[in-house]
């Protein structure tokens, strides 16, 4: 019989696949479009995405703690119904303010069906394969690189507001589905995290507890919240985090006008675009699983070495047969690091507080994350080259690898804070 955990599994994986396939690497293949029909600078439209941004950014810290209060299902439910909102909503818009209104929307929607909420919920049913599981989890992003060209196809037969609208009746027809698949805990199926049963001492134990999930512990590694934030780990995690979200969304917003100024078609830029997150799964799943068997700090620190190969790379681009090269490393590395982030947060702090520690991480990195789009855009508009950007980000790669060595081992904790 299948462990219940595998099919909320499956359910995050096609939530990440159309979410951020829709509202995160397919926009780019929007700013063309916009720009040449309103007259926007890149740097006006790729502010949109920096508000989009805000689901990871200042929403996800109230996320995460609301996610572990109320639990990811009715989360999720919401959080699709939102997301189509926003979408219909942009396929009649015709100014400046009423765009970025809608991105703001988009931005609650999807922080209640994105990584903070279905990485907490995977999480509640998982702990010798939690790796793995999320790792599988988080490919769901990564294979949502399929939509990019869907969607320039769209945008080619039906024009940019159609390609909205039609994909807001898809969140609406997909997401909510999906939402129903969600359960909270292991517990409410009478099974232990990993799909042991659970006894009648269990049943008595838990029935003598507090509801919610912070009172029930399962992991012998459980940090108070509070004294979590104080701790030197936690913000090398999170100064690691924040350089790779930086470099991400500048480089997922921009890689098709990247592309434009060398000469490149728009149809082969979106197929590169595409490759970036679908490459991305070698790392999510791979990643995931190594890190399951090796340690966990050293596997994610390998991740930002392939980040900084993939960005060399990335420099040189004009030479079109590296662009296999510059997939297969910079799109595994930053996503073996999403993999990677929940599983060492995971084994460190443990499960009662994961939502609000991820959510909290999420939420400081992407404010960097909302400054690389943006910063990307005006780097082009004032210079008309990214290339500044891209050296300069090569350095931010290796000082994050360099954070995430500094972490102590964590055999070497007391628990003391």
């Amino acid at each position: 019989m299948i462990y219940y955990g595998w099919y909320i599994v499956f359910a995050s994986f096609m939530l990440g696949f159309f979410v951020a396939g829709t509202i995160f690497y397919s926009f780019t293949a929007f700013i063309d479009p916009l720009v040449k029909e309103f007259g926007w600078s890149y740097t006006q439209v790729s502010f949109a995405s920096s508000l989009r941004g805000l689901e990871m950014g200042l929403f996800a810290p109230f996320i995460g703690i609301l996610v572990d209060r109320y639990g990811s299902r009715l989360m999720i439910l919401i959080g699709m119904i939102v997301v189509g909102l926003s979408l219909v909503l942009l396929s009649v818009m015709h100014s400046l303010v009423i765009f970025y209104a809608c991105f703001l929307l988009m931005a609650l929607g999807a922080g209640g069906c994105t990584s903070v909420v279905v990485m907490t919920s995977v999480a509640n049913w998982f702990q010798r394969r939690i790796g793995l599981a999320l790792g599988i989890a988080v490919c769901g992003m990564g294979a949502s690189g399929l939509m990019i060209p869907l969607v320039v196809k769209l945008i080619a037969l039906y024009g940019w507001r159609n390609a909205f609208l039609i994909l807001g009746l898809a969140a609406w027809g997909l997401g909510i589905p999906l939402s129903l698949i969600i359960r909270n805990r292991p517990q409410d199926l009478g099974l232990k995290i990993d799909g042991e049963p659970l006894t009648e001492a269990d049943i008595a134990n838990n029935a003598a507890r507090v509801e919610g999930p912070e009172k029930i512990e399962e992991n012998p590694i459980n940090f108070s919240f509070r004294r979590a934030l104080k701790d030197r780990t936690f913000l090398l995690i999170v100064a690691s985090e924040s350089i790779r979200v930086l470099i991400l969304g500048a480089v997922a917003m921009h890689i098709m006008p990247y592309l434009g100024t060398m000469g490149i078609p728009r149809a082969t830029a979106g197929l590169v675009a595409a490759g970036i997150p679908i490459c991305s799964t070698i790392g999510r799943g791979g990643f995931g699983w190594l890190g399951d068997r090796f340690n966990k700090k050293h596997i994610m620190a390998g991740t930002y070495i392939l980040m900084l190969v993939g960005l060399l790379v990335f420099t040189q681009l004009k030479a079109v047969w590296l662009i296999p090269l510059f997939l297969l490393t910079f799109a595994p590395g930053y996503g073996g690091g999403m993999s990677m982030r929940g599983a060492i947060i995971q084994q460190y702090f443990g499960r009662p507080v994961f939502g609000k520690m991820l959510g909290l991480t999420m939420g400081i990195a992407s404010l960097a994350g909302i400054i690389g789009p943006t910063l990307a855009g005006w780097v082009f508009d004032t210079f008309q080259s990214y290339n500044a950007l891209w050296l300069s980000f090569i350095g931010l790669s290796a000082l994050a690898f360099w954070l995430v060595m500094q972490i102590r081992e964590k055999e070497s904790w007391t628990g003391s804070f």
